[in-house]
């Protein structure tokens, strides 16, 4: 095993780490188990590859290539792959377990899916394809068979076997991927540079999603290549006024004319009910494994690795038994986290991102610099957006939280604390001074308070002047962090005349 931490490269010391479990699937080269890992206890997907079978299938390039991909990826709707042992006869892929099975079968058993469940798996889709362009790997086969769902529904994106990486100036030309997914110019054997062919697939699949059925299907494929090249479909009468404006907009013949991934993102539809996680980009992959955890890196050198070997393996991104040991516990925790600067689900900030269709909801982040503006593709000047402010910083999380109760604490806002970095506040402008504001969590030790903490003044007071905002921490690309406060309801100039008065207390940022 490639820079083992602990002794013996053999497979049978690789075995040692895992309990193999019942048979999850047979493929047509090899079987798919699940595993315990020993060291930190989660559960694992072990792919055991037959070497024989997949040269016998000309399979080698297939199986080298997602394997080259998926070490690359670190996202919360990518399939995880945490190690490769390779013996003379198999390959043993560790990869994350999923246990709810395909989003095909999902979508049969379920017909067509109303649309904000429909919506929140095409969120979760679109953020992942993203990465990966971003990654600069075209998927090329997107679709409901290759798209799982966690315990919890989540999408994760597998089988990256027919991706490609892509380069500045080079076009792909290989006919790849479902002919029912395909774009045009897949299926016409015309050059492509990568993105436009998965946004077409990502129509098909939200097509799928919302209506239960493709929207280019036939059993004789020169009829149902007929239809893809000529962009022939129905919209079904159901759709929402949002859903019929983005699907003709993915589903354009002209790639030149098609969507864009940051066009999507900008879209009403789409930004409706957005989970504030999957409104900012993940970091770059390289970026990702410039930082560690140190409570995690703590619980793995308690299992006996070497602080600096581990700390160097990690930033090398060296396959290992404390680099695996140390990703199980990461993936592990962010998937039950709440807070977001490592939550991989969270709920949508309430009482905005509604979506309709002469309401274009903005990004959360919607008073960012102009730079991260451009990239998450938002055209503030057609949007009706709600007032924001937003604010960066590159302290350590926790001063700045501790900032901004003080912040808070001095202007009478009454605050309940609904994650570790996300607060809803309540500001009542007639509030005397001298009214009692209790503040259980500012000591150095519980700095903002836990789940009870509640700073509560007149609470059902009806003035008219209340304003009722959330303030939200995100940790972006290179580490910075952003402070974004947006107005829930309330005047908006007094929610910019309290604005004011915060940055004026703010001792931080």
């Amino acid at each position: 095993m490639e820079g083992s931490g602990r002794g013996g490269n053999s497979v049978e010391s690789f075995l040692r780490n895992y309990k193999l479990g019942k048979t999850l699937g047979i493929g047509s080269f090899g079987k798919v188990k699940i595993a315990e890992h020993t060291l930190t206890g989660h559960k694992v997907a072990i792919k055991i590859l037959n070497r024989r079978k997949i040269k016998n299938m000309e399979m080698e390039e297939k199986v080298r290539r997602e394997i080259k991909i998926l070490r690359l990826f670190m996202h919360p709707h990518i399939i995880r792959l945490y190690e490769v042992v390779e013996t003379p006869s198999d390959i043993y892929v560790v990869m994350e377990y999923v246990k709810s099975g395909e989003l095909f079968d999902y979508i049969v058993e379920k017909g067509r899916l109303h649309e904000d469940e429909a919506r929140n798996f095409f969120q979760q889709i679109i953020s992942g394809v993203e990465y990966c362009h971003r990654n600069m790997v075209a998927h090329r086969d997107l679709k409901p068979e290759n798209l799982l769902l966690d315990a919890k529904c989540n999408v994760k994106i597998a089988d990256f076997g027919l991706s490609n990486i892509m380069r500045d100036g080079h076009f792909l030309k290989t006919s790849c991927g479902s002919p029912n997914y395909a774009a045009p110019e897949v299926i016409s054997g015309k050059l492509y540079a990568g993105p436009e062919v998965d946004v077409w697939s990502c129509g098909v699949i939200l097509y799928a999603l919302l209506c239960g059925t493709l929207p280019f299907d036939d059993e004789n494929i020169p009829n149902l290549f007929k239809k893809i090249k000529g962009g022939i479909y129905t919209l079904p009468s159901h759709l929402s006024p949002g859903a019929r404006d983005l699907i003709p907009r993915l589903l354009v013949v002209d790639p030149m004319k098609r969507m864009t991934i940051p066009e999507i993102r900008a879209h009403h539809w789409f930004q409706a009910h957005l989970p504030c996680y999957l409104a900012v980009s993940p970091p770059d992959s390289t970026q990702q494994v410039k930082k560690t955890d140190e409570d995690i890196l703590a619980e793995v050198i308690k299992m006996g690795f070497d602080r600096d070997a581990l700390v160097e393996s990690l930033r090398n991104r060296v396959q290992n038994e404390g680099t695996v040991a140390y990703y199980l516990l990461l993936d592990h925790r962010l998937r039950n986290s709440n807070n977001y600067l490592g939550a991989e689900f969270q709920k949508p900030v309430e009482g905005y991102n509604r979506g309709y269709p002469n309401e274009a909801a903005t990004s959360p982040l919607a008073q960012r610099p102009t730079g991260f503006m451009e990239y998450q593709g938002i055209n503030t000047s057609q949007t009706e957006r709600k007032w924001a402010l937003g604010l960066q910083s590159r302290a350590h999380p926790r001063e700045i939280m501790t900032e901004v109760l003080k912040a808070l604490q001095e202007l009478n806002v009454c605050w309940k604390k609904i994650g570790h970095y996300n607060m809803k506040c309540r500001w009542d402008p007639n509030h005397k001074d001298d009214d009692p504001i209790t503040n259980n969590g500012m000591q150095s030790s519980h700095y903002f308070g836990d789940e009870s903490s509640i700073v509560n003044a007149d609470i059902t007071s009806t003035s008219p002047n209340v304003v009722k905002f959330e303030v939200q921490l995100y940790k972006t690309r290179e580490d910075k962090y952003l402070l974004d406060l947006q107005r829930v309801n309330g005047p908006q100039f007094l929610f910019l005349e309290l604005c004011s008065a915060f940055l004026s207390q703010l001792r931080v940022l």
